[in-house]
């Protein structure tokens, strides 16, 4: 079974508050863009194979497989269910380090291919709830289409917006990266002087001057 985990952007994204367990609070609109890895899972068909095999092409991943969020979705999904043993492949076409979620896409693909493959069952919460596990953004990727994301990012809910009348251009300097820790490093929370909601119900033309994401100033 083969599926294309898609990247996504943030149309504006305001950090407001610092929370006590470390994470920050924010507001922010996920929007999904055709921009895609390629992830492949097929049961395993070596009857002394592990659990699970897995390959990763076109990126060097900086840790042990474990660590990969694909891997770690499998283990939470095997925690709880009977799952076969298989090989997974994944071919990196979204860059890393850019903002564009392509591991937590990575990671929320492999939830919905698993849940089909081994006839789960499981449904869009119950997926989401999965995700939410593995990292901030990983359920949006569950449900995939425009959400208003809150709270670290995983409390969703519908947002009513389409670009398709608009060509989209994601530029990407090589050989630069940001970690999540030190994009937030520089952060200073504060409430926007125009809501989210309010900047994007006026006409796109005039976004450039009130949407603002506030890992820019950093």
């Amino acid at each position: 079974m083969i599926t294309f985990p898609n990247a996504k952007i943030n149309l504006g994204l305001d950090i407001v508050e610092k929370r006590p367990d470390g994470y920050h609070n924010l507001e922010t609109i996920f929007y999904p863009i055709p921009l895609c890895d390629v992830l492949e899972i097929t049961p395993a068909t070596r009857t002394d194979a592990p659990d699970y095999t897995f390959t990763m092409y076109n990126a060097a991943f900086g840790g042990s497989d474990d660590d990969n969020l694909v891997i770690k979705a499998y283990k939470a999904l095997a925690a709880d269910h009977k799952l076969p043993k298989v090989d997974i492949s994944l071919y990196k076409h979204i860059p890393t380090g850019a903002g564009l979620g392509g591991g937590s896409a990575d990671a929320a693909f492999a939830l919905k291919m698993l849940n089909e493959l081994c006839e789960l069952g499981l449904s869009e919460e119950q997926l989401a709830g999965y995700a939410s596990r593995l990292g901030s953004d990983c359920a949006f990727f569950v449900y995939n289409r425009p959400m208003v994301g809150e709270g670290r990012g995983e409390c969703l809910s519908e947002f009513d917006l389409c670009l398709e009348d608009y060509d989209l251009q994601v530029i990407t300097p090589a050989g630069i990266a940001v970690s999540t820790k030190e994009a937030y490093a520089g952060i200073r929370p504060h409430l926007p002087e125009v809501s989210l909601r309010d900047a994007l119900a006026r006409p796109v033309e005039d976004w450039a001057g009130i949407l603002v994401n506030d890992f820019e100033e950093t």
